[in-house]
């Protein structure tokens, strides 16, 4: 379970790259509201009462002795998780809910897919998805303080259902991750911004340009399902009410 190094994410640099990307597609005066209504929420988000909701999704780490809830998470990676993506886990049922739907619409032997969890946290999606017969499992996470709660995971993680033992969490943009040239499935919880997801979705296409393989995408809280839709060399072929599943165009 290795790691790549990556400089200490700036609060200061994500907001201002957050406010320019904002600004250039939907002018000033969005970015601005945007902004400060993120602010807001984080303010709101810092509440006691609100605190101790996020630790509602503790009861898999409760069954599983780790720690991948977003109850104890920082207040820094929470602030930049407002100018990049919150930390959220997936919920175990919709995660099998999803595979379920992988399998039935894919019909692919997961045997020949690396999977990868792009933003993936403290690891939870890695952990679950070792339930399931993958080549490997790979998690792209952007901040160093969840990547290291991640490898904790990772390394202690014991399931009597585990069928993957090859599991590896990278720190590093997911903008600049280069994918493997193998066949994929990539895992998205609405874990990035608009501008870096074009950018995430675009490296995968140019290296499926480069390297002709087969690769899927779980595209879970499709919330920017948009701009999947744009891109002519992928095909959606289902999913669940959670979720899209695109298949790349071979």
């Amino acid at each position: 379970m290795n790691s790549s190094a990556l400089a200490r994410p700036s609060v200061f640099h994500a907001a201002r790259q957050r406010w320019l990307e904002t600004a250039r597609h939907a002018g000033h005066a969005e970015a601005a509201r945007q902004f400060f209504r993120a602010l807001w929420e984080f303010a709101r988000d810092s509440t006691p009462q609100r605190r101790r909701l996020r630790y509602g999704d503790a009861d898999y780490d409760w069954d599983k002795r780790v720690n991948t809830t977003s109850g104890a998470v920082g207040w820094r990676e929470r602030l930049l998780g407002v100018f990049h993506s919150e930390y959220q886990p997936t919920d175990p049922y919709f995660f099998r809910e999803m595979m379920d739907a992988l399998e039935r619409d894919a019909g692919i032997d997961l045997g020949d897919f690396t999977f990868i969890d792009i933003g993936s946290g403290k690891g939870r999606v890695l952990l679950m998805a070792s339930d399931y017969g993958f080549r490997r499992i790979l998690g792209v996470e952007l901040m160093p303080a969840l990547h290291e709660i991640a490898l904790e995971n990772l390394a202690k993680y014991q399931s009597e259902k585990q069928c993957c033992f090859a599991l590896e969490s990278i720190c590093c943009d997911a903008t600049e991750f280069a994918f493997p040239v193998e066949p994929v499935v990539v895992y998205i919880f609405h874990s990035l911004p608009e501008a870096p997801l074009r950018r995430m979705i675009s490296r995968l296409g140019m290296s499926l340009g480069e390297n002709p393989r087969a690769a899927f995408v779980m595209y879970h809280n499709p919330v920017l399902e948009h701009v999947l839709v744009e891109c002519s060399w992928l095909t959606k072929i289902g999913g669940t009410s959670q979720c899209a599943i695109y298949a790349a165009r071979g």
